[in-house]
C-alpha cells in the first residue's frame, strides 16, 4: 500500500528484454539504502518487488501483465520515474490509499500552464468514468492528485509548483501515456452498487 506522495524522481539506468517480461534498473540514489531486496516500491505508480538492491541501483522485474497494462514497457534509459516505498504501520497518511495496481493508461490531452502552476487534462478510458468524481482522489504515474473536473472521457487536475518540479508530471508533454489508477474506495462502492438488488 502507498499514498502517492512521491520520495524521488530517478533516471532509468537500464531497461533490458528479459522474455516474456523486462528487467528494470532505476539510479534511486540515497533512497537505495533504504530498500532491500523482496520490498515493494511504487514505480510510476506500479507496484514492483525489488529483485537487487546495490550501489544506488534498484532492480525490478515486469511481467506480461504489467507490460500490457501499463507504461513501464515504454521506458528507455534515460528516463524519469516515481518512486515511492510502501508505507509502514503508523506512517502519516498525506495523500489517498494507493496499491500500486494500474487500472489503465490515460493520455495527457492538454495542459494549461499559468507561470509555475498548471492544470492537466487527461483522456482515460470510459469504463472508468463511474470511479471518479470532483474533489476524489486519482492517482497518476503513482502521484496522489484531486479531481477538478470530469467528463464522460476525461479529467482534469491542478499542480502545484512543487508537483511539477519533484515528479515527472512536470516535463510531461500533451499526447504522452500515463498510469492511471482511481481510488481504491470508488472501486468497491460500484461493484456493491452494481451487485445492489432493490428489495421487493
Amino acid at each position: 500500500m502507498f499514498t502517492g506522495l512521491v520520495e524521488a524522481l530517478a533516471p532509468v539506468a537500464e531497461a533490458r528484454s528479459q522474455p516474456p517480461g523486462r528487467l528494470l534498473a532505476i539510479r534511486a540514489g540515497g533512497l537505495a539504502d533504504e530498500v532491500r531486496v523482496g520490498d515493494s516500491v511504487a514505480v510510476s505508480g506500479c507496484c514492483l518487488t525489488c529483485v537487487a538492491s546495490a550501489a544506488g541501483l534498484l532492480s525490478f522485474e515486469a511481467g506480461p501483465e504489467t507490460l500490457g497494462r501499463t507504461t513501464l514497457g515504454e521506458l528507455a534509459p534515460g528516463a524519469l520515474v516515481n518512486l515511492e516505498r510502501s508505507l509502514a504501520l503508523g506512517d502519516r497518511l498525506g495523500g489517498h490509499f494507493v496499491t500500486g495496481h494500474v487500472d489503465a493508461m490515460g493520455t495527457l490531452d492538454a495542459r494549461e500552464d499559468d507561470q509555475s502552476w498548471s492544470t492537466f487534462w487527461f483522456r482515460f478510458p470510459p469504463e472508468l468514468r463511474r470511479q471518479m468524481a470532483s474533489k476524489g482522489s486519482i492517482a497518476v504515474d503513482g502521484v496522489s492528485l484531486t479531481l477538478v473536473a470530469v467528463e464522460p472521457d476525461r479529467f482534469s487536475v491542478a499542480l502545484i509548483p512543487h508537483t511539477l518540479a519533484h515528479t515527472t508530471l512536470g516535463p510531461l508533454a500533451v499526447g504522452r501515456r500515463v498510469n492511471l489508477e482511481t481510488d481504491l474506495l470508488a472501486k468497491y462502492v460500484q461493484q456493491q452498487s452494481a451487485a445492489w438488488t432493490p428489495p421487493r
